[in-house]
């Protein structure tokens, strides 16, 4: 039976495609980018989820750990990574939960039997299920089952992607696709690479390929102040953009800082600590500088 990596299934989601919709997140993605903001989404394996603003000092997590990894430094219990197992008895033997795993492997069924839940408010207000991450695309076998299952039932599906994957696997999956969210960051390939990890070619081919073949796009750019945010960046994004068909609107999306603290509770390093999100006079002059290359723009998502 096939499984996929799932870090998170969230309800009632409204800013993920059209309608009250589930949003179904793939845990592990090839890019590395600097703002993300779902970083539990990027490792392609299970992590340590900490929040210690939850944690109420018991040291039960220390008493059950068998490999020693988690102990009490100045009262705090402090988890050793490269001791950890991910076995989850820290997780189960704490009453706070202030310990999660990120990443369970589900199989289709389970997924399915989650978006189906909520069924009476898709019908309602038009709404389906949407595929996220991470990169759903890098789970693409799993994907595709998911899919199939989903269009079975007859509800609206959306993909989240980076665009960054084989075209095949975008191939495998676009008939059960009904509406693709297409990141775009950066159009300097030089920059994309700096501040992503990864070249744009391909994600700049497949966009392409999948307006050329007629499926309907809604373009999302990520506002970041001194690195997507730039009259240049949104004019190179407006000139591409414009050219290609089957583009609905471009959605311009703020960067704000609200993922800090994710970053502390996996313990990993953020690049941009201290950033401010844009100024809403600063989105609005890049929402008109895209409107005059005739697109359709909504800023916030």
């Amino acid at each position: 039976m096939i499984k996929g990596l799932i870090f998170d299934i969230r309800k009632f989601s409204i800013h993920d495609g059209p309608g009250i919709r589930t949003t179904v997140f793939f845990k592990g993605c090839p890019l590395s980018c600097w703002w993300c903001h779902n970083p539990e989404g990027q490792s392609f394996d299970p992590q340590l989820v900490e929040r210690l603003s939850r944690c109420i000092r018991c040291g039960s997590c220390v008493l059950v750990c068998r490999q020693g990894a988690v102990q009490l430094v100045s009262e705090v219990p402090t988890t050793d990574r490269e001791l950890c197992l991910l076995c989850g008895d820290c997780v189960e033997g704490c009453a706070a939960d202030a310990r999660q795993i990120a990443g369970h492997e589900m199989s289709v069924e389970e997924v399915l039997d989650e978006i189906q839940r909520d069924l009476p408010f898709y019908e309602s207000s038009g709404g389906g299920v949407t595929f996220s991450g991470g990169e759903p695309l890098s789970q693409v076998e799993f994907l595709v089952e998911v899919l199939r299952a989903c269009k079975r039932i007859e509800l609206h599906t959306s993909l989240d992607t980076s665009g960054y994957a084989p075209w095949d696997n975008l191939d495998m999956v676009r008939e059960y696709v009904d509406l693709f969210l297409y990141d775009l960051k950066l159009v300097d390939d030089e920059q994309h690479y700096r501040y992503t990890g990864v070249s744009n070619q391909v994600i700049l081919e497949n966009l392409e390929k999948l307006s050329q073949k007629g499926h309907q796009i809604v373009v999302r750019v990520p506002l970041i102040p001194g690195i997507t945010a730039s009259i240049d960046n949104i004019q190179a994004i407006g000139s591409l953009v414009s050219g290609l068909g089957n583009i609905e609107r471009v959605d311009l999306l703020p960067y704000h800082a609200s993922a800090e603290g994710k970053y502390d509770r996996l313990g990993l390093e953020y690049e941009l600590a201290g950033r401010a999100s844009p100024a809403e006079t600063e989105m609005l002059e890049l929402a008109e500088t895209l409107k005059g290359f005739s697109l359709s723009v909504n800023v916030g998502g």
